[in-house]
Order: C-alpha cells, then sequence, then structure tokens
C-alpha cells in the first residue's frame, strides 16, 4: 500500500512465469538502496530472503526491523577481515533456504549507485550456486535476473519498472565447479541484466546521459533506451512532452499543508543527513509509511474529540485522497 501511494505507476514484466515450486535465486541491478528490495519483494510472487550489506544492520532496533523483513547480512572487506567468517552463516542459511524451494534475492553488483549502469558482478552469488549444488545436487535451481528502472529515481510520485528475465538453470553452466563456471555465471547474468535495464558504459556515461535527457527517453522500457544509444541516437523514442499540471500542483501543495510537520521533519532535518543520494527514497519512503499515518490519524481523532466521528472519517479519507492525487495525475 505503501509503494502504490508512494509511486505513480509501478509496471512489472515478466519474460516468463515465475517457478512457484522450485527454487531460485533474484539478480537484480542496484540503484536505490532499500526501495530495490521491497520492489522485488512486492512484485516477484516469492517469499524471498534478501541479503543486504552488513553495514546497515549496526544499530539494534534497525537490525531487528531488517531481520523481520528477511534481510540477511554480507559482510564485506571494507567491514573488517575479521567479519568476514560470519558469511559462511549466512551462505549455509541460504543454501538451506533453497534446498526447501525457498527464494533468494540479492544484488551482485555489491553496492548500490544511482547511475544507469550495471557494474561488475561480485563472486558472491556464485558461492551460494556453488555450495548448494555441491551439498543438494538433484536441486533444480534457477537464476532469474531482474533489471530495475527508475524514471528519475529519487523524486516522489516517481515511476519504476521491473523487468523479470526468463529463468536460467544452473545445471546448464555449472558441472565441474571451476573457476570457468563462475566466470561464466558472472557473465551469464551481468549479459542479461544489461537487457532488462538501461545500461550506459562508464567511459561516456556523462556525455550519453546528457543526450538522453534531451531526447526525453522513457527510461521505464530500457530495451528501446538501449537500441537508442546503440545506434547513436539515430533510432530513439521520445515520451510526450506534458505542460505543466496545475491540478497536480494544486493537490500537491495542499497535501503539503495536510502534512506539514512530517515535511517539516523531512525537509530540514532527515533529509539534510542523507549522504548518499541512493538513501534519498528509502528515507523519504519510511517516512511515509510511518509518521505520515501517525500524523494522519493524530488530526483526525482531534476532530473526532472537537467535531465528531464523521468529521474525523471524513478528514482522514480526504488526505489519503488528495495523496492519490498528488501522486497520480
Amino acid at each position: 500500500m505503501g509503494l502504490f501511494f508512494y509511486y505513480k505507476k509501478i509496471k512489472v514484466v515478466k519474460e516468463s512465469k515465475i517457478p512457484k515450486e522450485k527454487s531460485v535465486i533474484f539478480l537484480s541491478n542496484h540503484q536505490n538502496a532499500l526501495i530495490d528490495a521491497l520492489l522485488i519483494a512486492t512484485t516477484s510472487g516469492r517469499f524471498s530472503y534478501f541479503l543486504t550489506r552488513a553495514s546497515v544492520f549496526k544499530k539494534p532496533l534497525v537490525s531487528k526491523l531488517l531481520h523481520s523483513v528477511n534481510m540477511l547480512p554480507v559482510y564485506r572487506v571494507r567491514d573488517g577481515w575479521s567479519t568476514i567468517s560470519k558469511n559462511n552463516y549466512i551462505f549455509k542459511t541460504c543454501t538451506e533456504k533453497l534446498k526447501k524451494n525457498g527464494a533468494v534475492a540479492l544484488f551482485p553488483e555489491g553496492n548500490h549507485h544511482i547511475n544507469r549502469t550495471v557494474r561488475p558482478l561480485s563472486k558472491g552469488f556464485t558461492r551460494i550456486i556453488f555450495e548448494t549444488l555441491s551439498a543438494y545436487p538433484d536441486i533444480d535451481l534457477q537464476m532469474i535476473p531482474v533489471g530495475i528502472n527508475y524514471q528519475e529515481g529519487t523524486t516522489f510520485g516517481d515511476s519504476v519498472a521491473l523487468y523479470y528475465g526468463n529463468p536460467i538453470s544452473t545445471k546448464s553452466i555449472v558441472s565441474k565447479f571451476s573457476n570457468e563456471e563462475i566466470v561464466a555465471l558472472r557473465q551469464t547474468v551481468q549479459y542479461k541484466i544489461k537487457e532488462l535495464t538501461t545500461h550506459i558504459e562508464d567511459n561516456t556515461y556523462n556525455e550519453t546521459i546528457k543526450k538522453l535527457h534531451a531526447l526525453n527517453v522513457d527510461y521505464l522500457s530500457p530495451k528501446k533506451v538501449n537500441r537508442c544509444i546503440e545506434s547513436n541516437f539515430h533510432e530513439c523514442e521520445s515520451k510526450p512532452i506534458k505542460g505543466n499540471n496545475l491540478i497536480k500542483q494544486f493537490f500537491t501543495r495542499i497535501l503539503i499543508l495536510n502534512l506539514i510537520l512530517p515535511f517539516i521533519i523531512w525537509r530540514f532535518y532527515i533529509k539534510p543527513k542523507i549522504k548518499e543520494v541512493e538513501f534519498i527514497a528509502t528515507f523519504r519512503f519510511t517516512i511515509a509509511i510511518t509518521l505520515v499515518p501517525i500524523w494522519i490519524l493524530f488530526c483526525s481523532l482531534i476532530f473526532v474529540f472537537n467535531l465528531g466521528l464523521i468529521y474525523g472519517l471524513t478528514y482522514f479519507i480526504t488526505v489519503f485522497l488528495i495523496a492519490l492525487l498528488s501522486v497520480k495525475l
């Protein structure tokens, strides 16, 4: 529900049905911190366990919250050499989940970045595949590449498209558990993710992104955008240019007035402390699904105690309708 009110449009495209009774590993690009995981969790159709960088689990309360939504910490060298051994338990946990035809999701780039570039993949997911097939060779483990595509990335009322690729059987690649097969797994998944999301090479990124913005391309259609880039900008499709939506602006301002306290807390206290742009949407969304409903309920109760139940319910429903219009228009 929170994502519905946060995003103008959530587009989900599946090249084929995602297996329900097989063990699967979702492998996705990573642009937008926790939002990426939430989108996969709510659109994939599978109950998944997510591998997440260990640094976000440092605070006890945050750690409990993340574990409660099936997130598991993965330790990296930057977290300290002494922590790397903790991954043994995490990878074993993944193997046991997959043994029971479960689903594991991770972001094999190893970090997040708002740029529209699929970065080189780490070997972590290949280790999970090797350990699972080694311990349980009869498992029909499937890899499902995922491309997450944001129109903007950090704005409220943004749109996003998720593309789920065809399942790839790990047994079609892995048989000898060799280094060559590790390379093959990484190359296969990276190539497929590049097809499912806009991919711009690092050495031409700034120049290319400026041209794409000028052409007003639709980033929710990554194959068209990639074709535009590959054709040296000769085969490009532009979105219809929309004028100022005065009605949307009106409802947005009304919404801000009704959510004045959460808005002030976000704009002047939380947002200035965010050091990585990739966390903007995550923290804004957190405010939207926690503080905002509490504030609306508080204001509604004021109406109830002063004017009656009907007025309180009317205010409660009206604010949600205003929020819906400010996002969806």
